[in-house]
């Protein structure tokens, strides 16, 4: 593990993280991962473990950096991001209130991919990575902690993770009625069926078949798509 603290670095620093949010990320002490990223340090198995379910990346690409990129923090992005999450999961919750953790990384990934076929942009602005269970976008476990730290969410810590929010009323702050649309529109597609389902969904799509594990997937992809299949 003799390069792990320049990788460590390079996830920090992309995530927008000081070494105090990492060490905790790890859970480890700060005094212990500041050790490990100046290299003087040995990380354990459990910590990398920690990383690889928090971002995303397998423990095999931490520790080799191959096809391995992160994508550094943009704010005003990952609060848009944030919006979205919220008002995703009013919207695509079940009658008890409750959604998968990839259920929910789903529908925000056919939102973002949605209003690119029709826009040519991005909803958040962020890019999305290939990874076992779907796409996602590195700052979806950031924005997820955050959510639950800030009391607007809560998650269980089942296997399911089932994440529930904590308002009544969900947000609208932050989207454009036409962006509520698009959401509501996608999770009404979806609200009854099983996380499954969605994720065989994004499976069968291009974006999904045409990029290798880890890689960053182009929002251009979505577009070869007939319109039935984008959402």
């Amino acid at each position: 593990m003799s390069m792990i603290h320049k990788t460590l670095q390079q996830v920090r620093s992309a995530l927008g993280y000081n070494q105090e949010q990492m060490a905790e990320l790890l859970g480890v002490s700060r005094p212990t991962y500041s050790e490990i990223e100046k290299g003087k340090g040995e990380i354990t198995i459990s910590s990398l473990e920690r990383l690889a379910d928090k971002t995303g990346i397998s423990i095999n690409s931490l520790l080799t950096q191959e096809d391995f990129r992160v994508e550094a923090v943009n704010q005003e992005a990952l609060n848009k991001y944030k919006n979205m999450l919220l008002y995703a999961v009013h919207c695509g919750a079940e009658n008890d209130g409750r959604i998968t953790k990839t259920k929910l990384a789903k529908l925000l990934y056919l939102a973002d991919f949605g209003w690119f076929y029709k826009h040519l942009n991005s909803m958040s602005g962020l890019t999305y990575r290939r990874l076992p269970y779907g796409p996602v976008p590195d700052q979806y476990f950031r924005a997820l902690d955050e959510l639950i730290n800030d009391h607007q969410l809560t998650m269980s810590q089942g296997e399911a993770h089932l994440i529930k929010a904590i308002e009544k009323a969900p947000p609208t702050h932050g989207l454009s009625k036409e962006e509520q649309v698009l959401i509501k529109d996608i999770c009404k597609k979806w609200k009854g069926k099983n996380t499954k389902d969605i994720v065989d969904f994004t499976h069968d799509q291009l974006p999904w078949k045409l990029c290798k594990n880890n890689e960053l997937i182009p929002y251009e992809l979505i577009i070869q798509e007939d319109p039935e299949y984008v959402y």
